[in-house]
């Protein structure tokens, strides 16, 4: 598919959504459900949660064009809902996030409202409206809830000021190795921002957590990710995108100190394979192959904590690449 999507104007989805909808048997509920929960405005519920957040994860496409994931911060209050049309974002990205250049006034952005020791979340689409420096509003162009499936529960604090940046250098590299490669290894989290351009030539930027057992996530030989996508809503918000545009952003968070690992590239949806069968819980694969990895230490102000209980009891039924390693080599008989 070229970027640009062509759909039927009574649907409620866009060609790739439908696509992947269709090949799971579907296509037809979900337009029903598609109809009832999308919405083109915040709900009274929705309105109440913005402001108990401490951050925002933003999917957002930089000048260039390349989608990034990553994740503004302030004291719960910071975000709110001014009337239902409109979310205001009292933060703005620092200058080094390499994500700061798509939040113009005008531009696409995706947001995800997520609070990790409830595992509430609600996801957003719309346009950057600047108020100022420092601030911008969300005008809504949909809006929807998101199961709490895959969320690991976390409870967090400030470690400083969340107007104060961080002062540690910023560093660029070519391929994921060192730390970078360590932090994605033990990640149980990540997410991912994806683009779509309607037929009106519109873009639409989304946002999305993911989650698993440690290590769900793995770095291959060649420099690219290899992960399994679980069962979920249906949606194929993400994964649909992918399938009309391949330009998508991952985003890690190191939990503990605040770093963030950002990465931009390709993704690219495999839907047949013996390595999906292998992978418990796996329905298809998404592979990703970045251009730009950015490492931002201590980029957040906030650092969580997670009980020893905390981990969902929907990762901990699904499998990990030992397990669906040794699966291909002793079953499906692959070196």
């Amino acid at each position: 598919m070229d970027g640009n999507v062509p759909v039927a104007t009574d649907s409620p989805w866009h060609e790739g959504e439908l696509a992947l909808q269709r090949r799971a048997g579907a296509a037809e509920r979900m337009d029903v459900v598609g109809r009832r929960v999308l919405r083109d405005h915040l709900i009274e519920q929705h309105r109440d949660f913005y402001p108990l957040l401490p951050f925002i994860v933003v999917g957002a496409a930089d000048r260039a064009g390349e989608i990034w994931a990553t994740i503004l911060a302030g004291r719960p209050g910071f975000l709110h809902s001014p009337e239902p049309h409109a979310l205001h974002v009292a933060a703005m990205a620092d200058p080094a996030d390499p994500a700061a250049s798509g939040l113009e006034d005008g531009a696409a952005i995706g947001l995800l409202g997520i609070e990790l020791h409830t595992r509430r979340r609600n996801r957003l689409n719309g346009t950057v409206r600047r108020t100022g420096p420092d601030a911008f509003d969300v005008e809504v162009g949909e809006s929807f809830g998101n199961c709490p499936r895959y969320i690991r529960l976390r409870d967090f604090s400030f470690a400083r000021d969340p107007a104060a940046a961080s002062t540690l250098p910023v560093r660029r590299f070519d391929r994921i190795e060192g730390p970078a490669a360590a932090l994605i290894a033990g990640a149980e989290t990540l997410f991912i921002a994806s683009s779509v351009v309607g037929v009106a030539g519109h873009r639409q930027v989304d946002v999305s957590h993911r989650g698993g057992r440690p290590g769900f996530v793995a770095v291959q030989d060649d420099g690219s990710l290899l992960m399994p996508d679980f069962a979920g809503n249906l949606f194929f918000n993400t994964l649909g995108n992918i399938l009309v545009d391949p330009r998508c952003g991952f985003t890690f968070v190191d939990f503990a100190t605040g770093d963030l690992l950002q990465l931009s590239g390709d993704g690219e949806v495999i839907l047949e394979g013996p390595e999906i069968a292998a992978f418990e819980g796996a329905e298809q694969l998404l592979r990703f192959r970045p251009r730009q990895i950015v490492s931002r230490p201590g980029a957040l102000p906030l650092r969580w904590h997670s009980p020893e209980d905390g981990a969902s009891p929907h990762s901990l039924a699904t499998g990990s690449w030992d397990e669906a390693s040794a699966l291909l080599k002793t079953v499906f008989r692959q070196p």
